[in-house]
């Protein structure tokens, strides 16, 4: 049997994640701001020591199996730089801070929960992702609280956040892209996905959203026409985690009933882009000039 972190582990996602694991005779170390294995509130560097200390006195010198980066701050919170930190900066820290004693054991594998926000949310601050994805979180968490696009009155009331929210998640699925294939975590046998919900009942979402909200009319198309739950994500995160996911990084899979297929038909797969024109977008983007993203 084998040891797993999970992160967010008191409620939702974390939660079901937890119990898939120890329901299998895992040993799970919990990390949540919660009564669990460690206590810690990671929307703060300080909190984030914490909680990989804590995580290395509960190993007690042994190695990972696997971590699940599950916790998580929702758009409808009204601090968008707690949202950005809990969002980005907590499961990049934690799975760094851990990445010698998930390597320790030779199969790690490392799972994030992003979102189908990052690419179906219109409200994308593509400076804050780009100043994000260079690891200066106190400009990061300047530029999120300083709410530089404009949210229609709608959105303002229920999802305050919803900018700094898609952006955290398209900037951790970047990071997953790009940590995932580099040699300290590929050709060190360390497996890096992400799992992106879209419409699911987490006690977040819960919060956000009326109790009898329908699917159909939610703001979001969901083909299957039914909201998600925890453990409907939950699986696919214990699937990145299993000794037998041996051939996949570097993923980004999408768990949302259909909603980015829905949105973006066309979206991905994409062809490879003309090497003329690569050379070209890489310019722009060294001049700050480019469009289409970080």
């Amino acid at each position: 049997m084998g040891t797993y972190v999970v992160t967010g582990s008191a409620s939702g996602i974390g939660a079901a994640t937890t119990h898939l694991l120890e329901d299998e005779g895992h040993t799970v170390i919990g990390v949540d701001v919660l009564e669990t294995t460690v206590r810690a509130d990671l929307s703060t560097p300080q909190g984030r020591a914490d909680a990989v200390t804590g995580i290395r006195t509960a190993l007690r010198g042994g190695h990972l199996d696997g971590i699940a980066a599950v916790a998580g701050a929702g758009a409808h919170l009204d601090d968008p730089g707690k949202v950005l930190a809990v969002n980005y900066f907590a499961p990049v820290a934690v799975l760094e801070g851990l990445r010698r004693e998930l390597a320790a054991g030779g199969e790690g594998r490392a799972v994030v929960v992003s979102s189908n926000s990052a690419g179906t949310a219109p409200l994308i601050d593509e400076t804050l992702v780009r100043t994000v994805l260079t690891g200066d979180e106190e400009a990061a968490l300047e530029r999120a609280r300083g709410r530089h696009i404009e949210l229609p009155e709608e959105i303002a009331e229920s999802a305050p956040s919803i900018t700094a929210y898609a952006s955290s998640k398209l900037a951790l699925s970047l990071w997953v892209r790009r940590t995932a294939v580099t040699a300290e975590w590929a050709r060190e046998g360390l497996l890096l996905n992400a799992v992106a919900p879209g419409a699911v009942l987490s006690p977040s979402v819960r919060s956000a959203i009326p109790p009898d909200t329908d699917p159909d009319n939610f703001p979001t198309p969901i083909p299957l026409g039914v909201f998600g739950q925890p453990e409907d994500v939950a699986f696919w995160v214990h699937q990145f985690l299993r000794p037998q996911a041996r051939f996949t990084t570097g993923t980004v899979l999408y768990v949302d009933g259909g909603t980015d297929a829905a949105m973006r038909p066309e979206g991905s797969p994409l062809p490879l882009a003309p090497p003329e024109e690569v050379g070209a977008a890489e310019d722009a983007a060294g001049d700050g000039e480019g469009t289409r993203g970080p």
